[in-house]
Order: structure tokens, then C-alpha cells, then sequence
């Protein structure tokens, strides 16, 4: 799944190449891209017609463009293999093209939503006062947003009967840290990802946020993280952060700190990647 940083480098294209146009006509090539919009895809494709894109936004992993004439917005899921092309007219569609965009104007450029596995989709919500889609409004603040706070987050920890990875994915805690980007940071603070959360101290929270700040910058220096074609910027380019991984699918590798092998564990339905040495496991698991 893309994380904050990806979904990051997709919203400042859309920003550069769609924001501030009109949309003259919209098509929805497979029914499933736009199943959360409940009307169906004719009314989706017919209540985009002539609204003004305005400047895309994002919280955590959510992506939106909202109608600068209305009160609502497109919601973007991206899910595993979405991805939000800027195109010319010209080029041959991509053979997974569920979306396609038109602008009415001379740019020559239209936007796609192309996804594989059809797991993402568009769809369109009423905005809150905020200007959040109403269907995220309970999704916290990032760690790279200026309003995020910070004091509120450790409190929050404190009285969190959990384990320190799954309140870094807890989207209504902290939003826009996934798998990846866990477990580096979790690496880089040397923290184990079962470390109860009552534990910390205010001191290693603030070092482990920081650390969250850090590999998310990092990323988004570089593009974000690509392990194959599925995830690319909005002109189809890939990241290169894999490259710079500590943590992530890293198993069997020497620790860059202390060169003990790394290792990966099963962990929900997914994987943690951790150094035994340099993140002990916690003596006693809630």
C-alpha cells in the first residue's frame, strides 16, 4: 500500500499538472473504480461535468481534489495498485485504465486513474468545514503536518493498552505511517515493535516521532518507495527510497549499525523487519 510519502509525491503532481482546471467530461471505463460512490458511474461522470478542480490536498494516506465551485470533493483510494496519471490526449490507453478525466482547455492533458487489481477508486463526498471528504474526518493529523500535536499523540500512548507498531498504524492516532515506514523508523529509534506503548517515556516519544519525520522526508526526497511498476509519481516515474531501507525486507542482511543479522517476523497479515540486537524484544507483552 502506498504510505504518506507516495501518496504525497502523487498529490504535488496533481497540484503541478491538474489543479485550477474544468472539467468537461469524465468516463468510467470499469463500474468497480467507482464502487464507494454509491450513485453509480453515471452519476459520477455526470456530476464532475464543468466543476473546477481546485488545489489537491492530502491527510495521512487520503488523497482529495476538491470542486473549488462546490462543497464537496474527490476522494482518491489508491489501494495496492492505483495510480493517477496526467497524460496526453494522444497517448494509447494503459491497459488498466478504469477513469479518464478530460479538461476543458488547450493544456492537452487529461487525467487516468489506472488500477490493476481494481482494489482502489474515485469517488465524491460531501466536505466538512474543514474540507476534509466527510468519510475521513475521523483520520488524525500526519506526523509532517504543522498542526500535528505531538503532546496529544504521547498522551495518547500512554493510555493506549497496545504495542508501539500498531499505534503508529492506527490511523485514528496518527496518520500516514504504514508497514514500510514503521518499521525504519522503528529501526532508526531502536524500539521493538512489540514495546508496550505505556512505556514510553515523553522524551522517547518525541526521538521516535522524529524519527517518523526523518525516513518520511527522506522518501519524499527521492520519490517515495517503489517495489515494482504498480506505484509511480503522476508522470509515471518510480521512487527510489527501497534503495535506502534499514529495516523493510531487509531479513537475513547484516544490521547497518552492528551487523547482526536482521530478521522478519510475521506480524497481522503481514511482515516486521527488526534488528534482535539493536531492538531487544520487551521482557513482558500485554
Amino acid at each position: 500500500m502506498p504510505e504518506l510519502p507516495e501518496v504525497e509525491i502523487v498529490r504535488r503532481g496533481l497540484e503541478r499538472w491538474a489543479a485550477h482546471r474544468t472539467v468537461a467530461d469524465a468516463e468510467v471505463l470499469h463500474p468497480r473504480a467507482v464502487r464507494r460512490h454509491l450513485a453509480g458511474p453515471d452519476d459520477f461522470a455526470h456530476r464532475l461535468a464543468g466543476h473546477h478542480v481546485g488545489t489537491p490536498s492530502r491527510r495521512g494516506k487520503y488523497l482529495w481534489l476538491p470542486l473549488e465551485d462546490t462543497d464537496q470533493a474527490i476522494l482518491a483510494h489508491l489501494g495496492m495498485s492505483g495510480q493517477l496519471l496526467v497524460q496526453p490526449h494522444e497517448t494509447p490507453a494503459e491497459k488498466h485504465l478504469r477513469i479518464r478525466v478530460r479538461f476543458a482547455d488547450a493544456l492537452g492533458t487529461e487525467l487516468r486513474f489506472v488500477d490493476q487489481r481494481t482494489f482502489g477508486g474515485l469517488s465524491l463526498h460531501e466536505t466538512t468545514p474543514e474540507g476534509l471528504p466527510d468519510v475521513i474526518a475521523h483520520i488524525a493529523r500526519d506526523p509532517l503536518d504543522p498542526l500535528f500535536d505531538a503532546d496529544a499523540f504521547h498522551l495518547a500512548l500512554r493510555r493506549k493498552r497496545t504495542t508501539i507498531k500498531r499505534a503508529l498504524l492506527d490511523q485514528s492516532l496518527i496518520s500516514g505511517v504504514g508497514n514500510i515506514y514503521a518499521d525504519e523508523a522503528l529501526w532508526r529509534a531502536r524500539l521493538h515493535y512489540e514495546r508496550p506503548t505505556a512505556t514510553l517515556t515523553r522524551p522517547r516519544t518525541t526521538e521516535l516521532l522524529g524519527h517518523v519525520r526523518d525516513v518520511m522526508n527522506a522518501a519524499l526526497a527521492v520519490g517515495g518507495t517503489s517495489f515494482d511498476s504498480l506505484y509511480v509519481n503522476v508522470n509515471g516515474e518510480s521512487g527510489y527510497f527501497e534503495r535506502s531501507l534499514d529495516a523493510y525486507g531487509r531479513e537475513g542482511l547484516p544490521c547497518r549499525r552492528c551487523a547482526t543479522p536482521m530478521r522478519r517476523r510475521p506480524w497481522m497479515n503481514r511482515s516486521s523487519y527488526f534488528c534482535p540486537k539493536c531492538q531487544r524484544a520487551p521482557r513482558v507483552t500485554p
